[in-house]
């Protein structure tokens, strides 16, 4: 169980790293500002969806073996639900509006807690390595 939930963990990390680095980043360069967003904003609640997702399963397959890393990883999947639900509208409603510094205040608290995810999840990984 403990490999599979490290396996699972590392999906987790990977997918995490190659949208917010990978596909995000490139959808920007690759197309115009509105198509961009516009795409953004539809692959968004897949995303939030995939990290809740491995993040669940992989808590849940890792809580008797290893409880600390059972516990950031449902962390990992409890913060994503606030910011599928909670956040992501926010940012698309600042967006819709105009309003750049509610958006650039609001996105920059999405990317941090993006960020806490992925190293948390490396955090895991390690952890369940060693």
């Amino acid at each position: 169980m403990s490999e599979i939930a490290l396996l699972i963990t590392a999906l987790l990390f990977g997918g995490m790293v190659l949208y917010s680095f990978g596909f995000a980043a490139f959808v920007f360069k690759a197309l115009p500002a509105d198509t961009a967003g516009s795409l953004i904003r539809q692959a968004f609640p897949h995303f939030y969806l995939f990290v809740m997702a491995t993040a669940t399963a992989a808590a849940a397959l890792s809580f008797y073996k290893d409880l600390p890393s059972s516990i950031i990883l449902a962390a990992i999947a409890a913060t994503t639900v606030f910011a599928r639900q909670v956040l992501m509208p926010s940012i698309n409603e600042a967006t819709d509006r105009s309003e750049k510094s509610r958006f650039k205040r609001l996105h920059t608290f999405s990317v941090a807690i993006t960020v806490a995810h992925i190293g948390g999840a490396g955090f895991v990984i390690l952890r369940m390595a060693s």
